[in-house]
């Protein structure tokens, strides 16, 4: 008599589980990826702002602005920079934006120092100061 070999219910259960356990594994990396590749990005517009902050905007009037309130105060970057990977940018109102720019020291809108931060998913906070 010939017997079949076949899988038991067990080794069945144990190779669903294990599959399951990969597929969770893999969507809570995914996630995490995608995360630090929103900061990235967050890091790249913090970065082009401070380069066009010091040298575009204080190499032409000598002092920062007072506030970012419109992408035409840094003409020399993509407005597109200034919208964070969730849709917010800083001068859309009631809307909070994971880019804060502060100025400081000013005098009739002319400021000396400022602060730029990005608010990170996976990281602490971004910061960058001016170098003047």
């Amino acid at each position: 008599m010939k017997t079949k070999k076949a899988f038991t219910m067990l080794e069945i259960m144990l190779c669903i589980i294990i599959t399951g356990v990969f597929v969770v594994l893999f969507f809570f990396q995914k996630l995490d990826m995608e995360a630090m590749d929103r900061d990235e990005q967050r890091k790249t517009a913090i970065n082009a702002m401070y380069y066009a902050l010091e040298e575009g905007y204080y190499a032409d009037n000598g002092y920062y602005p007072e506030s970012l309130d419109s992408a035409e105060v840094l003409p020399w970057i993509d407005p597109n920079l200034f919208t964070d990977p969730l849709g917010a940018n800083p001068w859309t109102e009631g809307v909070e934006c994971d880019y804060v720019y502060e100025s400081a020291d000013c005098e009739n809108g002319q400021c000396k120092e400022y602060v730029l931060r990005a608010k990170m998913e996976k990281e602490a906070e971004y910061v960058k100061n001016s170098r003047n």
